[in-house]
């Protein structure tokens, strides 16, 4: 019994990495997908300073180790405030989540933000 509490705790520090504190957002987003040469419409579902965890279509053609351009739509007004009408952020793919796969055709994909 003791290993597997032992286990449990193992398992809890590798899922739980997380530096920064992570908002519940519900925003739309679009991903460029360079190696498909496309975009695929999704939506965030949580963010923080260093990534953000979304969901998109089971089509998605996407993998662990991708690069792709997330781009966040601005309200109008704000549009106007900072002169264009998407946050363009540039991240990682570090996860590919499929547990809900059969439920909603839906993937989870947690993307690490890339910093110049």
């Amino acid at each position: 019994m003791e290993r597997l509490f032992k286990e449990i705790e193992t398992m809890q520090a590798l899922i739980e990495q997380r530096k920064d504190s992570r908002s519940s957002v519900a925003w739309p987003v679009s991903v460029w997908i360079p190696e498909a040469n496309r975009f695929v419409n999704g939506r965030s579902c949580n963010i923080s300073k260093t990534g953000v965890f979304i969901t998109l279509p089971v089509t998605a053609p996407i993998r662990t180790g991708h690069l792709v351009e997330l781009n966040f739509p601005r309200t109008e007004t704000l549009a106007k405030e900072k002169g264009q009408f998407a946050r363009i952020k540039t991240g990682k793919i570090v996860r590919v989540d499929r547990k809900k796969l059969l439920e909603n055709a839906e993937i989870g994909v947690g993307i690490a933000f890339e910093y110049e």
